[in-house]
């Protein structure tokens, strides 16, 4: 039994996995069915059963997973092909289901959005894809490396996790007016604290880009700092890299007692290479360093 719920398991995912690379097509239940190789007139109750979702509320709110990230953080796009990427055929259509789900039109959430009505509507979205697409790590996916100092521009997000997004969207308003591409400039995360600390107001993290020059601070609060050199267990993670925190608890749980290395005076920390929506969040790619001695 246990091996016929593993390949059960198996088939679930893989149909979560084409729905993130397919985002963009007609998902209809056929064509998913056929990707879990079930009977089409089971699928809908079956996928229902196992996430807490129907397969047409999870398409819904990946699309508009992407679509709320785009109005965030890329200004270039119009709201008009962003409503036809998500699946709409008008911006109205588009609007009034988007102020259903999140309370916002689009242009108001583009403007400033509220984080936590958002974070509400998609729980069930990320409880759906926590209960099979969890990704196991071995001892052989961390390498030990020497890496060097990396001095840094630091926006620090103090208080609430649920107020981060906001401060994230700062950030780079920040760092494009300073000229500080990601492509050219690193990005990394520097958690001081625990990812749910017992009080949402001890939660720290800071948000920080690579760079050597002078910083201008244009209103923000911005400080220069370094991450300091040495050598660093590396945990290279590749989707949904939203929530690190599975990687984290590898390295400090698994990794480091098993391995006879102790942890170096610093906290545990990201360089993202790649960002949602920019690629698909199966794309992401971030790498986990825990500084050793």
């Amino acid at each position: 039994m246990k091996a016929a719920l593993q390949n059960y398991q198996a088939r679930m995912r893989r149909v979560l996995d084409y729905i993130d690379r397919h985002l963009d097509d007609d998902l209809d239940l056929e064509t998913l069915s056929g990707v879990a190789a079930f009977s089409k007139f089971h699928f809908h109750r079956q996928f229902t059963a196992t996430f807490g979702l129907s397969v047409h509320r999870y398409v819904q709110l990946a699309r508009m997973k992407r679509a709320s990230h785009q109005l965030a953080y890329m200004d270039a796009l119009g709201v008009t092909d962003i409503a036809m990427d998500a699946g709409y055929d008008a911006p109205d259509a588009f609007a009034r289901a988007f102020r259903q789900r999140f309370g916002q039109s689009p242009s108001s959430f583009r403007k400033s959005p509220d984080w936590e009505p958002w974070l509400a509507a998609f729980g069930p979205f990320d409880n759906a894809r926590s209960k099979l697409m969890q990704t196991i790590f071995t001892s052989d996916d961390v390498t030990i490396r020497d890496v060097p100092t990396r001095p840094v521009a630091i926006m620090e997000h103090r208080g609430d996790p649920a107020t981060l997004r906001t401060t994230i969207q700062r950030f780079i308003a920040w760092r494009k007016a300073a000229g500080l591409h990601p492509k050219t400039n690193p990005t990394f995360n520097v958690w001081r604290s625990e990812r749910r600390p017992s009080s949402p107001a001890d939660y720290s993290v800071d948000l920080c880009v690579g760079t050597d020059q002078p910083i201008e601070a244009n209103g923000e609060e911005i400080k220069a700092g370094e991450i300091p050199g040495g050598r660093c267990a590396v945990l290279r993670v590749v989707g949904y890299t939203d929530n690190l925190e599975p990687a984290a608890l590898y390295l400090y749980r698994d990794w480091l007692p098993a391995s006879g290395e102790e942890a170096r005076d610093f906290p545990i920390y990201c360089q993202r290479l790649s960002f949602f929506p920019e690629v698909p969040e199966h794309e992401t790619v971030a790498e986990l360093f825990l500084p050793l001695k």
